[in-house]
């Protein structure tokens, strides 16, 4: 009985002992004002467009102009994008499986229709290596106001060939892709 009185008091006293080291231990006060300082960039990826043409249509079109369309440009129209965008990067990769060699023109339109950019391309007939160019806008690159103030994007194909020949591989086209991404500040 003395021996198990002896444990109780030996398991209260080790009891009260950690007690005693976790309330005295050192603790870092909690500042929860810290969002304050926090800094959040993340990178948004998306398509812009993809546009593809094949080569009976080309030829159909005869000389010259084979394609021209705007598409309305909406991704910096709202105040919550366009001040918060630090910095971005247009991809574009252009295709060509065709027997024509090719102009291709992107032009980034203002609200009047004025051009505010242009990215070209002359494509050569295939078998022409895929073409990948990056366009960076921000502090690395061109204006982001070109961005911000296109309210829409111009492309417009131009056969620079004949209307005659066709390619020998299947199904010949041209293809244009682009993509972007952007890092944006949220706090």
């Amino acid at each position: 009985m003395i021996r198990y009185k002896m444990k109780n008091h030996l398991l209260g006293l080790a009891l009260l002992l950690t007690n005693v080291v976790f309330l005295s231990s050192c603790a870092d006060e909690q500042d929860f004002d810290q969002f304050d300082d926090l800094s959040v960039e993340p990178l948004v990826a998306s398509s812009i467009f993809y546009f593809e043409s094949d080569e009976q249509t080309i030829n159909q079109a005869g000389p010259g102009a084979f394609y021209n369309q705007n598409f309305t440009f909406e991704a910096f129209n709202q105040p919550f994008v366009s001040e918060r965008v630090l910095e971005g990067t247009i991809v574009y990769q252009v295709e060509n499986t065709t027997s024509k060699e090719l102009s291709i023109s992107i032009a980034f339109l203002d609200a009047n229709g004025a051009v505010l950019d242009v990215e070209s391309f002359i494509v050569p007939p295939e078998p022409a290596p895929l073409i990948e160019r990056q366009i960076a806008y921000g502090t690395a690159g061109r204006s982001l106001d070109i961005l911000r103030n296109t309210t829409d994007i111009r492309v417009s194909g131009e056969n620079l060939g004949d209307t005659t020949s066709t390619s020998s591989l299947n199904e010949p086209k041209i293809i244009l892709r682009s993509s972007a991404e952007f890092r944006l500040r949220l706090q």
